[in-house]
């Protein structure tokens, strides 16, 4: 039974080599063009991931759109993104209406005047 399962293990680890260093072999594009001209930042990435729903059906159907620019300054832009997509939940349940739980108690007197209907 050792064997065995030693076995897999290492034809699991031989499969991931083996694709890890054909992945590493793939062709680079060369993303100078993209870097050049205006860099966004926290308000780039708030705008970007307001309109995220919009540029991923534009982007089903042209490739030059794109939803997150390639062009920005990081962590700022990341969180304006983030925060603009609705990803941690802010913008998303402020028109849901919050449901109240109340205890029902039978033995009020509201029950007392009911008509029973045969």
């Amino acid at each position: 039974m050792k064997t065995i399962v030693s076995n897999r293990n290492f034809l699991i680890f031989l499969s991931l080599f083996i694709l890890v260093l054909l992945t590493g072999c793939a062709q680079n594009e060369v993303v100078d063009q993209c870097l050049t001209g205006h860099k966004y930042g926290f308000f780039g990435g708030l705008w970007h991931g307001f309109i995220a729903p919009f540029d991923f059906l534009g982007m089903l159907f042209n490739n030059e759109i794109t939803m997150y620019a390639q062009n920005n300054n990081g962590g700022l832009y990341a969180l304006g993104f983030l925060i603009g997509s609705g990803g941690w939940g802010f913008f998303g349940g402020k028109g849901a209406r919050r449901v109240t739980r109340s205890r029902v108690n039978f033995q009020s007197q509201k029950f007392d005047k009911a008509e029973i209907v045969d």
